[in-house]
């Protein structure tokens, strides 16, 4: 349960943690043996995390609760600088709720705390990229202590969680369908699964519960829903923890209370007649204990008790086991030991570059960095020096190595979300590939039921097993269609150096590609709102206009926008003016000048300077200064006048007429933006002015 300590209680254990970090030192210093891996102190957090989750920025976000302590207060640790800052806070307390990502990188959340058994009907889903969270519609009833699976489709199942003391658990599942941000009842599949179930997609595309029971279950997610039994385990496994440790393969280990259980399990759900058997046991009994799945494919089990009851601290477990699924009888490895007793509320996460943050047990704001043996020389490491941030299913793509001819496994592990013993978004795949000059062709997977929608750590081992750091990589069936809605800057001239062009617009990811007249120009992600690409000079040679699009791999291209090469000296808020002696804007000019603004009324006159008082023409193009705000652009015009955008046409009136006004409203980003305005004068009276 999400139990409240009292405020004292906290302050006798932070005094206590910081004891307990000199004795955890003096063990990490007696782990000497490199097959066994190491430990090592890992940042003191403001808190006891009890929600934590591996970001597609490769940054850790997480998120207190218990002891009075709201979790309406996320941190992010950054593992490469070891920062730790404060994220946008979600507005409630989401505390005991359950989360999951989706194909674009969102964190899915569901449900919250409001007091013990008593949930939050609220979900909602917080954006990396830009540090921001979006409510959604509420569940049907609140949800404490739910759990969320990520569908082959993208969408999102939640089930269980406390509703109140009264009602009991919410026994109706919801499917969060993302296209339309709306909720699907299960209305047919009404069930009591106990608080946070353990659930997995499965190959068959249904959804697998291992329980806390010791029935397993199919839930048929289409429609209106529908369960089947799909097989006993020996035991409940309450407080275990279950993992997908490899396709459709599922280890469940642990648990139970009095005491708890050292055995494991294993079921292979792609056998005619899925069916659990015993594998190895562990040397030590637990319970709330975490199993993390590795980049080899063997999965770390640490912390826990093997005490009676609960939460018994006096029976905390400090040594790690490796399981390794590859291995005849498929047994267990006792690995080095911890510092810090990690039982109730403690979270551990495999990082991109292969080590584990271990967090969290009540009252321990002291994380620990766990090193498995494979990182023990570390020079010994491959690397990935490129590969693309996203794919599509079955897609071949290129990943760049100087050890191409070294690796012997390409596996990936879906992005971590862990919480209460669980990991609700870890699973692992091998990937097919070969080599090839510079690097490895690798085959994404082709089954989204084994590798739903999202973001996966990519690793290559060579022969001894040794990982690359991971490249983070997105996977979907099809990619959002981008759209591009505005440049900076906006003009350059001819013969000038190469710049950095910026990009906004909406529906980019990473692995968008900015295009300059079709071609591919080095891209950097900053947000799903903006690129930004570097431009040499050698595109800007001559004058004219050039075409840039976004590419998004699977989703196509975007609509273009212009970007103007023209001799212009002008400064930022001007007009370079060219004044043509006929109506077509034909030829060269007959004169130019910079101009501050657009305010003619020749009458029957015009411009002088060696034009004609009738049939001329004038071209104003600048770049000038909007804040971020929506504006009403207004031309008046005897005769024609056309006037440009950021390269989109948005007042079109090119014909003979009387002074006649037109105007148009677009919003704006901050910053500089193109404006480009053309007219003709055919005869009689003479009218040209813009303003905004």
């Amino acid at each position: 349960m999400c139990l409240y300590f009292q405020t004292p209680l906290i302050r006798i254990f932070f005094v206590a943690s910081i004891l307990l970090r000199f004795i955890a030192a003096t063990a990490f210093a007696a782990q000497t043996d490199p097959f066994l891996g190491t430990w090592s102190l890992g940042p003191t957090l403001p808190f006891f995390p009890v929600h934590v989750h591996m970001l597609p920025t490769g940054k850790v976000m997480m998120w207190p609760g218990d002891a009075g302590i709201s979790g309406n207060n996320p941190r992010m640790w950054d593992p490469a600088t070891e920062s730790i800052t404060q994220l946008a806070l979600p507005g409630y307390d989401p505390f005991c709720s359950a989360h999951s990502f989706l194909a674009d990188g969102r964190l899915f959340v569901a449900g919250g705390h409001i007091q013990n058994n008593v949930g939050l009907p609220t979900a909602s889903t917080y954006d990396p990229f830009t540090d921001s969270w979006t409510i959604l519609p509420n569940m049907n009833a609140g949800r404490w202590y739910p759990t969320t699976a990520t569908l082959a489709n993208g969408d999102v199942l939640v089930a269980s969680g406390s509703i109140n003391g009264t009602l009991g658990e919410n026994r109706l599942p919801q499917v969060f369908q993302t296209a339309t941000s709306t909720w699907r009842d299960l209305t047919n599949a009404q069930l009591a699964l106990g608080l946070y179930p353990r659930m997995h997609l499965a190959p068959n595309g249904k959804i697998f519960v291992s329980g806390m029971n010791g029935t397993s279950r199919y839930l048929d997610t289409s429609g209106t829903g529908a369960w089947s039994v799909a097989g006993n385990s020996s035991q409940g496994r309450d407080y275990g923890s279950s993992v997908m440790y490899d396709e459709g393969k599922v280890l469940i280990v642990g648990g139970g209370s009095s005491p708890p259980s050292k055995t494991a399990e294993v079921i292979d759900l792609n056998a005619p007649a899925p069916a659990w058997r015993a594998v190895g046991s562990m040397a030590f009994a637990r319970r709330q204990l975490n199993a993390t799945i590795l980049p080899d494919g063997k999965v770390l089990v640490t912390g826990g008790t093997s005490g009676s009851g609960f939460n018994d601290p006096n029976g905390a477990v400090f040594a790690a086991e490796m399981w390794n699924p590859a291995s005849g009888n498929e047994t267990w490895t006792t690995m080095a030991s911890a510092g810090i007793p990690r039982l109730y509320h403690s979270a551990v996460i495999l990082l991109p570059d292969g080590r584990l943050l271990s967090t969290g047990g009540n009252n321990y704001p002291q994380a620990e960095i766990y090193h498995p043996p494979y990182l023990s020389d570390t020079a010994a490491r491959p690397t990935i020096t490129s590969a693309p941030g996203s794919v599509i299913y079955g897609q071949t793509f290129f990943i760049e190595t100087p050890d191409a001819a070294s690796i012997t496994q390409a596996t990936w592990i879906r992005l971590s979300s862990v919480t209460h013993g669980f990991n609700m978004d870890q699973r692992f795949s091998r990937l097919s590939f070969s080599q090839s000059p510079g690097g490895l062709n690798v085959i994404a997977p082709s089954n989204t039921n084994l590798s739903p929608p999202g973001y996966y750590m990519l690793f290559i081992l060579n022969g001894n097993g040794v990982p690359s750091v991971a490249k983070i990589i997105r996977i979907d069936s099809t990619e959002p269609v981008p759209t591009l809605s505005s440049l900076s800057p906006v003009l350059a001239s001819p013969g000038g150096g190469g710049f950095t062009l910026t990009v906004n617009g909406s529906n980019f990811i990473n692995g968008s590609e900015v295009r300059w007249n079709g071609s591919p120009r080095p891209t950097t992600f900053v947000s799903n709102t903006q690129l930004t690409a570097a431009i040499p000079a050698s595109d800007i040679v001559t004058a004219g206009t050039a075409q840039v699009t976004i590419f998004n791999l699977g989703g196509g291209t975007s609509n273009f926008l212009n970007f103007s090469i023209a001799a212009i000296s002008c400064p930022t808020g001007q007009y370079f003016a060219e004044y043509f002696n006929n109506n077509s804007l034909s030829g060269s000019p007959t004169f130019t000048a910079c101009q501050s603004s657009i305010n003619y009324s020749w009458g029957s006159g015009g411009p002088g300077n060696g034009l004609a008082n009738d049939n001329f023409s004038v071209r104003w193009t600048g770049s000038h200064s909007f804040n971020a705000a929506a504006y009403t652009f207004t031309a008046r015009a005897d005769d024609g006048i056309r006037v440009w955008l950021d390269g989109s046409l948005i007042i079109d009136a090119w014909k003979d007429q009387a002074p006649t006004t037109y105007q148009a409203t677009r919003t704006l980003t901050a910053g500089e933006h193109l404006i480009k305005v053309e007219y003709y004068e055919k005869g009689g009276g003479a009218v040209a002015q813009v303003s905004w």
